[in-house]
């Protein structure tokens, strides 16, 4: 059974997230909170896998309830629930260690199999969404000529295929693009990941970003 804590400010969003969660087999909800400060102590109290996390909350915001929350031996995986459009705050969520980044516009399939997900290891960010995201909210060095100094580590491969995700490339595209196998190519970013000594696909799209590998669009 998946244990998750619903976090949200408006308790119709956050009603019909935990309606929505309790649906799916397998999935049950042991609490919720209206705001960061809030969701520590429930977390705390109910030790869940998956929290699901709004951003914007008053007393504390999604951000920092999440880098906390993030920084604990036992943390569970956030998910990030937001609008998006209105929201500057999803890109520094995304560095404190959010697991995945969620449009609350999103299917009710979509939500579960991102609980799932989740609790399996993987990071779920939509690609397009990524690539936006980062281009909006990073801003890092001008686009540089072969590889940057701090992917020195990094074969030449495992900066192509960094470069690719980056791009918002999926890795079924990235195994098209390249004439790879999907788990080569999941077999790299992997590897790539573990080099650089990050947490997850979302770091690693900030750091191609932030040394420069790519180039945010103006």
């Amino acid at each position: 059974m998946i244990r998750v804590v619903v976090v949200d400010d408006e308790t119709l969003v956050r009603d019909g997230l935990c309606a929505i969660a309790e649906l799916e087999d397998g999935i049950e909800v042991v609490g919720e909170a209206g705001d960061g400060q809030d969701a520590l102590r429930v977390v705390e109290q109910t030790h869940p896998d998956v929290v699901l996390m709004d951003i914007q909350m008053p007393v504390m915001d999604g951000v920092e309830a999440t880098r906390r929350l993030c920084d604990r031996p036992d943390a569970p995986k956030v998910i990030v629930l937001t609008t998006f459009d209105r929201n500057e705050y999803v890109y520094e969520a995304l560095r404190a260690g959010a697991s995945a980044f969620l449009l609350k516009d999103l299917h009710r399939r979509q939500l579960t199999s991102a609980v799932r997900a989740v609790v399996e290891g993987e990071t779920l960010v939509a690609p397009a969404i990524t690539r936006r995201l980062v281009e909006t909210y990073c801003q890092g060095p001008p686009q540089v000529d072969g590889r940057p100094a701090a992917l020195a580590v990094l074969t030449e491969r495992e900066v192509e295929v960094m470069a690719l995700v980056a791009a918002g490339r999926s890795n079924s595209e990235i195994a098209a693009e390249l004439f790879l196998a999907e788990a080569t190519v999941k077999t790299h970013v992997a590897r790539t990941v573990a080099k650089l000594h990050l947490r997850d696909r979302v770091q690693l799209v900030v750091l191609a970003y932030e040394s420069g590998l790519v180039r945010a669009r103006g």
